[in-house]
C-alpha cells in the first residue's frame, strides 16, 4: 500500500460497474441484479465479446429495463484486458467518477462493494485482496490457490510492488487514476493485466489500498482461466521486471 500521507482525495462521482462477459448467459441477471441492490446509485457497464450463447442480449433485455444499466457490444472474445481497457475509455467518455471491474460469475461479491467505494475516499485506488487479514477464497482446489498465491507473490517480489493481491481482479479506480496510468501503452491480456494495472499505480505514485475480500469461485459456466493465461502472466512480469531492473543498474527510471 502506498502512502497517502496527508493528501486531501476529492469526491467520488458517480460510479459505474464494469462487468466483462462471454458466454455468462446464466450470470448476467442476477449479478446485475445484486449489483442494483447492494449499490442503487451505481450504473452497470456490460462489456460483452459477442457471447454466442446470447449474453449480449440478455444484457439488451436489462438496459432496457433500467435506465442504470448500460451494454458495450465488442466484436469478438479479445481478452480480459481489452474489454476492461473498452469499459474503462467508455466510461471516462461518459463522464464516470469511479470504475470498477467485477466478474460476472459471483466470485466478486457485490456485496462488498460498498466498503470498496467508502475506502475509495481516502485512496487513489482500491484493490478487493484475498490475501490479506479478513480476506479469504471459498470453495478453491489447493492447488488454485497455491498458483494464485504463488502469482501474487512472484509479481510483489519481481516488481517490487507493496500489494499481497497483485493478481486480483475486484477494483475500484478513481478517474484520475486511470487518466495517470498510460492505458494506451498496456498490452497485456488475461489476468496478467491486473498485474500491470497495479504496478503501474505504484510506479506512479498513486495511493493504493488493499480491502479484504471473501472470493466466492463460480457455481455456473465454464472459468476463462487456461495455461495460456498463466504463462502470458509468468512472460510478462519476468519481462518486466528483469527491464527494471536493468534500467535501475544504467541508471535509468523505467
Amino acid at each position: 500500500m502506498n502512502d497517502g500521507g496527508q493528501r486531501s482525495f476529492g469526491p467520488l462521482g458517480t460510479t459505474l460497474v464494469i462487468i466483462p462477459t462471454y458466454n455468462e448467459a446464466e450470470n448476467i441477471k442476477p449479478i446485475v441484479a445484486r449489483v442494483r441492490e447492494s449499490v442503487p446509485e451505481a450504473h452497470v457497464l456490460v462489456a460483452d465479446d459477442n457471447s454466442p450463447d446470447g449474453t449480449g442480449k440478455l444484457a439488451d433485455e436489462l438496459a432496457a429495463d433500467d435506465d442504470h444499466v448500460k451494454v458495450l457490444h465488442r466484436q469478438g472474445k479479445e481478452g480480459l484486458g481489452a474489454a476492461y481497457l473498452a469499459g474503462f475509455r467508455w466510461g471516462l467518455d461518459n463522464g464516470y467518477g469511479v470504475l470498477v471491474e467485477m466478474d460476472a460469475d459471483g466470485s466478486h461479491q457485490p456485496e462488498e462493494l460498498p466498503r470498496l467505494l467508502t475506502a475509495l475516499k481516502g485512496a487513489d485506488l482500491v484493490l478487493g485482496s484475498r490475501w490479506v487479514p479478513g480476506g479469504r477464497v471459498v470453495n478453491w482446489p489447493k492447488s488454485r490457490e497455491f498458483l494464485s498465491r504463488g502469482g501474487s507473490t512472484y509479481s510483489r517480489l519481481m516488481l517490487d510492488v507493496p500489494l499481497r493481491d497483485v493478481t486480483g481482479g475486484y477494483r475500484a479506480f478513481r478517474r484520475e487514476t486511470l487518466e495517470g496510468l498510460g492505458m494506451d501503452e498496456v498490452a497485456s491480456q488475461g489476468y496478467c493485466f491486473q498485474v500491470d494495472l497495479a504496478w503501474r499505480a505504484v510506479k506512479a505514485g498513486f495511493h493504493v489500498v488493499e480491502v479484504p475480500i471473501t472470493f466466492v469461485e463460480r457455481e455456473l459456466g465454464d472459468s476463462k482461466m487456461s495455461r495460456d493465461i498463466v504463462a502470458e502472466a509468468l512472460w510478462r512480469v519476468t519481462s518486466w521486471g528483469l527491464g527494471s531492473r536493468v534500467s535501475k543498474a544504467l541508471g535509468k527510471e523505467r
